[in-house]
């Protein structure tokens, strides 16, 4: 199946700082993939880069097929909220200023803005001035007028800022909702606990790079051991096609399982291979702390580079 959206090597720069680098992804339809980063990482400069509101410096950024600058009209597929809250009339009706944004898209029913309206949960107040919403439910009138075309693509910046958690919790069942219908669904976030509940993958970016992704359709049956000797366990599960994902956490060792039923395997393979087993559990994956860990990692990466550097010089 072909990305929906598509990035290769894409770069801005404004003078001579860089925002974003050599930065290569791809959202493909019925995926939720979540951007995550420190702020000033570059995630709202990704987002404005793929839909069309920045141009890039390098690098190439394709949108169903085709470069948004190049064939504009291919963003009337694209439903968006970038540097929310989105804006609205504050003397108009949530529901005025949907209907203004539906015939401003043109060929919308008049019947999807109540839907939307439903949707989100704002029918009760679809007839108030939105100068009198909360923040919560100007983000949410924002998520309503991204989908009112029923977009192929959705992308949304921060589209849970100000929320109380119930409707957070709303719009990330909207977000999912939206993907099960085919849509490809690109945002960027904060809300890292909430991320794994509804997102199909996560980006991790740090200084506008891309410096790990996460594949959390593939984060179910994970299991945690400690052995006596990591290196060893390691390579013998490596060669079990059961076995994926492995990596060292600590003095354990974490990895997928290709089924439930393949955690049999676990012990009788690392006893073949002279591996001593001392415990064996359940590892749920928590975001939050391999987020952590990864910009860490990243940071003392790049330090150590930079120190090298300076050395040599």
């Amino acid at each position: 199946m072909e990305p929906a959206i598509e990035t290769n090597a894409l770069t801005k720069r404004y003078g001579a700082r860089t925002i974003v680098r050599d930065f290569s992804f791809a959202v493909h339809p019925g995926e939720v993939y979540a951007l995550v980063g420190p702020n000033g990482a570059g995630k709202t400069t990704v987002i404005r880069l793929v839909s069309g509101l920045a141009f890039p410096t390098s690098g190439t950024v394709r949108m169903l097929g085709h470069d948004p600058h190049e064939t504009p009209a291919v963003r009337r597929r694209l439903g968006a909220v970038v540097e929310a809250p989105a804006a609205f009339y504050p003397y108009m009706s949530g529901r005025s200023n949907l209907r203004l944004h539906a015939d401003l898209a043109g060929g919308v029913p008049a019947a999807r803005v109540d839907e939307v309206l439903e949707q989100v949960e704002l029918g009760d107040a679809a007839d108030r001035k939105v100068g009198v919403y909360s923040l919560g439910m100007r983000q949410r009138l924002g998520v309503a007028a991204a989908l009112l075309t029923r977009p192929a693509v959705l992308i949304l910046d921060e589209p849970a800022s100000g929320m109380d958690p119930l409707s957070l919790h709303l719009v990330h069942g909207v977000l999912r909702d939206a993907a099960s219908s085919g849509t490809s669904v690109l945002l960027s976030t904060h809300h890292l606990d909430e991320v794994v509940a509804y997102c199909t993958h996560v980006g991790i970016m740090e200084e506008g790079a891309l410096i790990d992704e996460v594949d959390l359709r593939h984060r179910g049956a994970r299991v945690r051991v400690q052995v006596d000797d990591l290196e060893r366990a390691q390579r013998a599960l490596a060669a079990e096609s059961w076995a994926r994902d492995l990596s060292v956490r600590g003095r354990d060792l974490v990895f997928g399982l290709e089924t439930p039923t393949a955690l049999d395997h676990v012990a009788p393979t690392l006893a073949s291979a002279g591996v001593a087993l001392r415990s064996l559990g359940d590892d749920s994956f928590d975001l939050r702390a391999y987020y952590r860990e990864r910009v860490e990692q990243e940071r003392a990466r790049r330090t150590g580079v930079d120190g090298r550097r300076g050395a040599d010089a």
